[in-house]
């Protein structure tokens, strides 16, 4: 049972500080929200969590085959070493560059809200790798076991951190609309460092499995 709090809470952290950087689904929450109404906002976040949660699945699937072949969990931690490498090179680019700039918002009816939300999230084609990448640490770490209740626990928390997210952009972008541009330097900043950190664990574990 301890484990499974300690996944609940590593996974949420994960997954909220990877969504918090303003970025194509939390903006589009936001206007969402603005233009139509904070429920609607809701309904788009809705969707996006949805696919999240697939997503998230997918990857323990991913995670789990790899993980029950030994002969590949070399080249599995490779992989994770890579994912990590790039991301922490990414957010890091991302927050020296980051400037203030319009974010590009696609214009939502309330009728297909939860079906944009869907859509949108449908196109982030990283996040599969990105919880590939965490289920690679967490299962090094013991936290995961691939068992049914580490998987509900792992996919209901980066589900439930989208949702947060998306849900505090829905109801506070009047308030954070201003502080945009420094949350996002430091989020990327925090992200990056924590992604860097991964890298090093992982490149540990590697060096004592070769």
């Amino acid at each position: 049972m301890g484990h499974l709090l300690i996944l609940f809470f590593a996974t949420f952290f994960a997954a909220f500080i990877a969504t918090v950087p303003p970025g194509l689904l939390n903006m589009n929450a936001a206007k969402t929200s603005v233009e139509k109404g904070k429920l609607n906002g809701i309904i788009f976040s809705l969707g996006v969590s949805i696919v999240v949660f697939i997503q998230a699945y997918i990857a323990v699937l991913i995670s789990k085959f790899l993980h029950n072949n030994p002969e590949v969990i070399e080249v599995l931690l490779q992989i994770a070493l890579v994912v990590f490498a790039f991301f922490a090179v990414f957010f890091f680019i991302a927050a020296r560059k980051n400037k203030k700039k319009k974010k590009k918002v696609l214009k939502i009816s309330k009728k297909n809200s939860f079906f944009k939300g869907m859509l949108l999230a449908s196109l982030n084609l990283l996040t599969i790798p990105y919880y590939s990448g965490l289920n690679v640490m967490w299962n090094a770490s013991g936290w995961i076991k691939f068992q049914l209740w580490d998987i509900v626990v792992f996919v209901f928390a980066a589900g439930l951190a989208t949702f947060s997210v998306l849900y505090l952009y829905t109801i506070y972008f009047n308030k954070l609309e201003n502080k945009t541009n420094k949350f996002s330097k430091n989020s990327n900043y925090i992200l990056s460092g924590l992604m860097l950190v991964l890298f090093i664990i992982t490149l540990i574990r590697l060096l004592m499995t070769a």
